[in-house]
């Protein structure tokens, strides 16, 4: 099994940077890449940005592209999420999930953790 728990979340304004954390533990070696997602409410689950479990692949939502950067610690089993120029419609519960098989970044992903509520005001 694979364990996730996310951290950072937190209230900022518009403009404001967070960084959120998604630590792994269990059977890391399962993992192929690690992705976060975030849900609004009233909507859909949508996909943010993921990267490869070695960090040399990364795939970004276009929503996001320019203002988020993913990042992976490999001694601390770890990735960072670094959000700049948050807006208010980034407002919602951050997901950080594991996938452990080859795939799609988008989708395909077996554990979740908990998620962390963002909230971006005006």
């Amino acid at each position: 099994q694979v364990q996730l728990v996310e951290s950072g979340g937190g209230l900022v304004q518009a403009g404001g940077s967070l960084r959120l954390s998604c630590a792994a533990s269990g059977r890391t070696w399962w993992i192929y890449g690690v992705g976060w997602f975030r849900q609004a409410p009233g909507k859909e689950r949508e996909f943010v940005v993921a990267i490869s479990w070695s960090g040399g692949s990364t795939s970004y939502s276009d929503s996001v592209k320019g203002r988020f950067t993913i990042s992976k610690d490999n001694v601390k089993n770890t990735v960072y999420l670094q959000m700049n120029s948050l807006k208010p419609e980034d407002t919602a519960v951050y997901s950080c999930a594991a996938r452990t098989s080859l795939g799609p970044m988008t989708r395909g992903y077996d554990y979740w953790g908990q998620g962390t509520q963002v909230t971006v005001s005006s």
